[in-house]
């Protein structure tokens, strides 16, 4: 009996979630200091280039700025529903992601329900990365993908480009 009415407040919760995520309004402002068409929710701040020793792991720390009066849900969101940040890197330019180590999100709650804890990142945080490469120089394309939202509302979730030039040798 537990286990029906488990079932039932999660499937009410999907329900309920996926009605007001289905009426909210997407964040779209153009005004200074907010994220909008000219401006990014979360940028890529450094490191632009690092020396590392080819074929073996090499500990690379990734700075990221959220944009102020916005947060990201943390690797580790407090819901199973909501969009976690994670960082990859696609294998097909010779340099590989071992491993990735996210810091620990801030507990905040919205206005809008108080009761309801968020794990997000805010300002500036670090994704310390495991990277491997062959000898020589690469361009590694890593991807960034999050989802901003202010305390009213969410933007579409976004995946950004983290350039990182690997000189391995």
């Amino acid at each position: 009996m537990r286990s029906v009415i488990k079932t039932i407040v999660r499937t009410a919760a999907v329900f309920a979630a996926a009605t007001l995520f289905s009426q909210a309004q997407f964040v779209d402002s153009g005004a200074p200091g907010q994220a909008g068409p000219k401006s990014q929710a979360v940028v890529y701040l450094f490191p632009e280039q690092v020396t590392v020793r080819a074929g073996k792991p090499a500990s690379v720390d990734l700075h990221f700025r959220v944009a102020p009066g916005l947060h990201i849900n943390s690797h580790t969101p407090s819901d199973q529903f909501l969009i976690a940040t994670t960082f990859s890197i696609p294998g097909n330019d010779g340099v590989a992601l071992a491993a990735a180590s996210y810091p620990a999100g801030q507990q905040i709650s919205l206005a809008s329900d108080p009761t309801t804890k968020l794990n997000v990142y805010t300002g500036d945080f670090v994704i310390h990365a495991q990277l491997v490469s062959p000898a020589g120089n690469h361009l590694a394309q890593g991807k960034l993908h999050y989802q901003a939202c202010d305390r009213n509302q969410c933007m579409p979730p976004k995946t950004i480009t983290v350039p990182i030039d690997v000189v391995a040798q």
